[in-house]
């Protein structure tokens, strides 16, 4: 396929896209001009690096005084039109849609100066915040910010490689690389910021996803049942056997809010004290009610 070819099956999905994906199109787009608020106004004002191709953006600002926009809209195209046999119709609108508009609005928040603090440590606490928010808006809606999460995508696909490593050792050369350019100083206020931003990604994405997963084994399992429909979740009833009694007892799987558990418990508490209830955390849940399949 050619890029005329691929240009165009972009465009032909893209209304599609954008009728049935609204709402994941909304977060990128929304993702994408707080994290080139953050890397204009705070990592390219204070000097600091960056990962991926808006690391590389960024120290070809420092050194040649090239505009990072152009730079990241080059290198994600490339990268598309690298792995497009590898990458889906979904993720490549999307990871498309979040580079050009950072791009853009990178060359626009460039043409209008923030008074700025001058406390480096908190400026890069704050880039951490805003890119690490920004960051995990886009995972948790299946999309991407381009640039080696694109290369990863395809190595993992072609050659099952593990992808976080392989994203780790890319940013440790551009942090190490960047120690000639803008010093050891400015990397180490950078790497605090990039810590920031993994932890506050790894936040989100469990955050958003996490569920309360419950065992119950109770006298009244149909009146229990009933309840969790009401909560607004499904339940799955396993026939079961008691080891000691050998008695059948039913035994209910539920995945619910945090909250609704709380529900859950006061009800048995009224209805069933002598009931067994087992509690743990489940770090991510798919299906209907839940994360969306096409969210991937």
């Amino acid at each position: 396929m050619n890029i005329k070819n691929l240009i165009l099956q972009i465009l032909s999905n893209l209304l599609k896209i954008l009728r049935h994906e609204w709402k994941a199109v909304t977060i990128i787009l929304v993702a994408s001009v707080l994290q080139a608020f953050a890397v204009n106004y705070f990592t390219i004002y204070y000097r600091f690096p960056d990962m991926g191709i808006s690391g590389i953006a960024v120290l070809t600002n420092y050194v040649f005084g090239i505009s990072p926009g152009w730079v990241i809209a080059f290198g994600n195209l490339i990268l598309i039109i690298w792995g497009r046999k590898d990458l889906s119709v979904r993720f490549m609108i999307l990871t498309s849609i979040a580079f050009i508009t950072f791009s853009s609005m990178l060359t626009v928040f460039a043409k209008y100066p923030l008074p700025l603090p001058d406390d480096k440590f908190m400026a890069t606490v704050i880039t951490g915040l805003i890119k690490g928010f920004a960051g995990g808006m886009m995972f948790n809606v299946g999309g991407s910010g381009g640039g080696t999460d694109i290369i990863a995508s395809v190595l993992k696909r072609r050659y099952d490689l593990e992808v976080g490593r392989f994203s780790i050792f890319i940013n440790l050369f551009i942090l190490a690389f960047s120690i000639g350019i803008i010093g050891l100083e400015a990397v180490i206020y950078g790497a605090v910021g990039l810590y920031v931003n993994g932890v506050i990604v790894d936040s989100m994405t469990r955050s958003f996803d996490k569920r309360k997963q419950a065992i119950i084994i109770t006298n009244i399992p149909d009146e229990v049942s009933s309840f969790i429909y009401k909560l607004g979740h499904g339940v799955t009833r396993l026939e079961g056997r008691g080891g000691y009694t050998g008695q059948p007892r039913e035994v209910l799987i539920a995945l619910l809010e945090p909250r609704q558990v709380v529900a859950l418990k006061h009800f048995l508490k009224e209805k069933d004290d002598r009931a067994f209830v087992s509690i743990c955390d489940a770090s991510e849940v798919l299906g209907k009610g839940f994360k969306s399949w096409r969210s991937l």
